[in-house]
């Protein structure tokens, strides 16, 4: 599908994509103990992913799919406050690291075990973290809280804005980091070129959790800059709920401490990050979240 459509509701093309990988993983492994299907989900803030994960999630979990469903997000594992406060001071210039988000602030041992855990089919305590603790810095729950999940799973779904992102060659990244700086375009010549490998070496450890993906779904914005204002979008929308929230100034510096990973890594995202055909998908929408354009890859 190629041309311009206006399609609000995603889960179908998720489901025609999805679907029939499933059936063969499940064929492939039909004992209770085999593996689940992993699924990655990933897509910038604002752009619908959460609700469309939800939305999948529950299709899939009824008549006539009937699938044991489980569903987490890589802001789950974001580092606990007081490990985000050290690598903070260990590297106190670095604004890249300074709150969660870029590579580098997510606890991947951990990741790793959940991963694992659901892989063996065993029972599983599904992280989960506070975003307003802290005043908003942010703190990982008390595990006692966790939802605590049994198999056998059918499918796991892993949702996060940078699922699928690959590092890329040192020289790579200076080249851009050049250019931006001539230019003036974009975030990345704002910030030193060693803060940039450093976050680029971080995301090296993040090739584990990528490749245990079966599959990937890509909720890719037309033009990245929309993520301004869906994030604003957002927290107007929390503001009336809640009463307070950030300031359009403030969204704006929070949103610029992850373009620069958008800038480097979503054009690769976007040709795929796997070598096999036919494992992602790629969704384009428009400004209105409305699909422009699907691409198997």
């Amino acid at each position: 599908m190629s041309s311009t459509v206006v399609i609000k509701d995603k889960t179908p093309i998720l489901t025609t994509f999805l679907l029939p990988l499933l059936n063969v993983h499940a064929s492939a492994n039909p004992a209770a103990s085999s593996p689940p299907f992993f699924l990655g989900i990933s897509g910038s803030q604002g752009s619908g992913k959460s609700t469309l994960v939800t939305t999948l999630a529950a299709t899939l979990r009824t008549y006539p799919h009937s699938l044991n469903v489980v569903v987490f997000s890589a802001d789950d594992l974001y580092l606990t406050h007081a490990d985000q406060v050290a690598l903070r001071e260990l590297y106190p210039d670095n604004k890249l690291v300074r709150h969660r988000g870029e590579p580098g602030t997510h606890d991947i041992e951990l990741a790793k075990k959940v991963f694992q855990s659901l892989h063996d089919q065993q029972e599983t305590k599904i992280p989960s973290y506070d975003k307003s603790a802290f005043e908003g810095q942010g703190d990982r729950a008390d595990e006692l809280s966790w939802e605590k999940v049994n198999g056998p799973y059918d499918l796991v779904i892993f949702e996060g804005w940078c699922i699928g992102f690959r590092p890329l060659p040192d020289d790579f990244v200076e080249e851009a980091w050049n250019k931006s700086k001539t230019s003036g375009k974009g975030t990345l010549g704002k910030h030193l070129l060693e803060h940039l490998l450093f976050v680029n070496t971080k995301l090296k450890d993040y090739g584990t959790i990528t490749d245990s993906l079966n599959a990937l779904i890509h909720i890719d914005a037309e033009d990245i800059s929309y993520v301004y204002d869906w994030r604003i979008q957002q927290e107007h929308g929390l503001i009336s709920s809640r009463g307070s929230g950030m300031t359009d100034g403030q969204i704006i510096e929070f949103v610029n401490g992850y373009m620069p990973a958008y800038e480097l890594y979503i054009d690769d995202l976007r040709r795929g990050s796997f070598k096999a055909k036919g494992k992602q998908l790629r969704v384009v929408i428009g400004k209105d979240r409305n699909i422009v354009k699907v691409v198997n890859l």
